[in-house]
């Protein structure tokens, strides 16, 4: 970030805008919605804006720009449309202290201006410091199509009832009634009756707040998928986006955790294979104490919670400690695994079945039933198997499976930094080894649909009553 975005206090304070022309006209044209006191220097000004000047807008001074004309100025405006020009009021205003902005001149600018979206008292700023203007335009102008007309009047209406809605208690018992203002009752009353009804949605809304009970705090367990932040169901961003408290895991990225509220409590719960970890019994006390608080408590799990992410006991120390839940399902690294290569966890022909499993599970590496996950085109995704890979290999091709059956290694599902290793049973254990971030296993799948129709074995295909002969089905 090259540019900090800030909103700067222009009430009373000196801009200075040096230019006559269309550029002139243009910036001072959102520079006029301000309260700063405005001055422009131009030796002949076009008549827009002398007529600002004759209704007392600004002060217009006709002549050049000169030395200490920037003096006191927060602000400086270089709009003249001559580059050597605009270069010389730069030196000029910086050399008075003033921050100077050469109308598209990126680069010999102090500051730039934003896109904005004016609901004034809201007003939305868009940036891409100079990258792409184009689509800071396109992205002000959807916001202008979503955004009410209505919404700066509720602003201005809200901003003045603040000192009323302070008699509720600091936190979420104040957030529910503005959200109910801004999102339910407001816009209704504005509609039906404009700023008077606002008023009156304002007074009952409150009076209905300050006699309302406690809410009881609550833990929303929320998948938050392989990483891609745009793979968060819609029930998952609401969630982030009210939630008091967030206990995450580890292997949940910042992207994800960026979309919380600013204002919200986010401790991380992690989970370290074969490391150092918060105990489960801590989590669970966590979730407990924020819950009886009061706190709206977001218990983010990577993927879906309810696939190898302990679920079961964390609801049940809620259920011991009287406590609600509510569940929101995530997409599990699986399903994103095998969108990544292209490919179905389940066909006909092929497979009639599918196994999720863990490569270790608490007493150390897992058992499972190694005869059927080792049959000709049987398919499993394998959790946590990066360092029970000769493990793996070691029981699976006890119980008969092929030294050549295709494994696909995916790490950082569906990040940035996505990899995928195409690898055999045979040669498990070394193309595991240079995995540094968390991974899935995929036996029996390939990211090549022609190449695993023509390797892995066929399957017989089932036999249906159909199929035998009507004196077979006699029975004595």
């Amino acid at each position: 970030m090259q540019h900090f975005p800030i909103f700067l206090a222009l009430a009373g304070r000196r801009v200075v805008l040096a230019g006559g022309g269309d550029a002139a006209v243009a910036k001072l044209r959102l520079l006029l919605k301000t309260e700063a006191h405005l001055t422009v220097i131009d030796p002949a000004p076009v008549p827009e804006i002398e007529g600002w000047a004759s209704e007392a807008k600004l002060r217009l001074i006709h002549r050049a720009f000169e030395p200490g004309d920037a003096m006191c100025a927060s602000l400086v405006y270089a709009a003249t449309e001559d580059e050597d020009e605009d270069r010389r009021i730069r030196e000029l205003a910086q050399a008075d202290g003033a921050l100077v902005n050469i109308v598209d001149n990126l680069g010999d600018s102090q500051f730039i201006t934003p896109a904005i979206v004016d609901r004034d008292p809201v007003t939305i700023a868009i940036g891409t410091e100079g990258a792409a203007p184009v689509l800071a335009r396109a992205i002000k102008r959807d916001l202008e199509e979503k955004l009410s007309p209505l919404l700066g009047m509720l602003a201005r209406i809200g901003k003045t009832f603040r000192p009323k809605a302070d008699a509720l208690p600091f936190g979420r018992p104040r957030r529910d009634f503005w959200s109910a203002y801004y999102f339910d009752k407001g816009p209704k009353a504005a509609e039906a009756a404009g700023a008077e009804g606002a008023q009156a949605a304002l007074d009952n809304l409150l009076e209905d707040h300050l006699h309302r009970e406690d809410r009881e705090g609550e833990v929303i367990f929320v998948g938050a998928g392989p990483g891609d932040p745009e793979l968060l169901t819609l029930k998952a961003r609401k969630a982030l986006d009210t939630a008091d408290v967030i206990l995450h895991d580890r292997l949940v990225p910042s992207e994800i955790l960026e979309l919380a509220r600013r204002e919200a409590t986010i401790v991380e719960t992690g989970k370290t294979g074969f490391g150092q970890s918060m105990g489960q019994d801590d989590i669970n006390a966590l979730m407990v104490e924020h819950a009886r608080s009061g706190a709206q408590v977001v218990r983010l799990k990577s993927g879906d919670p309810s696939v190898f992410g302990r679920l079961d006991e964390e609801t049940e120390a809620l259920n011991a400690a009287g406590i609600g839940y509510r569940v929101v399902p995530g997409i599990t690294a699986a399903a994103a695994g095998a969108a990544t290569l292209g490919r179905s966890l389940t066909k006909r022909g092929r497979n009639s079945d599918l196994r999720f499993v863990t490569g270790h599970d608490v007493k150390g590496f897992a058992d499972h039933d190694w005869a059927a996950l080792a049959r000709p085109g049987a398919v499993a995704a394998i959790y946590m198997g990066k360092k029970a890979a000769r493990f793996l290999q070691g029981r699976l091709m006890m119980h008969g499976a092929a030294a050549e059956t295709p494994v696909s290694v995916i790490e950082n599902i569906s990040r940035p930094d996505q990899r995928i290793l195409s690898s055999t049973l045979a040669d498990l254990p070394e193309a595991t080894a240079t995995l540094t971030g968390p991974a899935v296993l995929f036996l029996g799948l390939t990211s090549d649909a022609a190449a695993e129709a023509a390797d892995s074995p066929a399957i017989p295909p089932a036999l249906h009553l159909s199929d035998y002969p009507a004196s077979a089905m006699e029975f004595n």
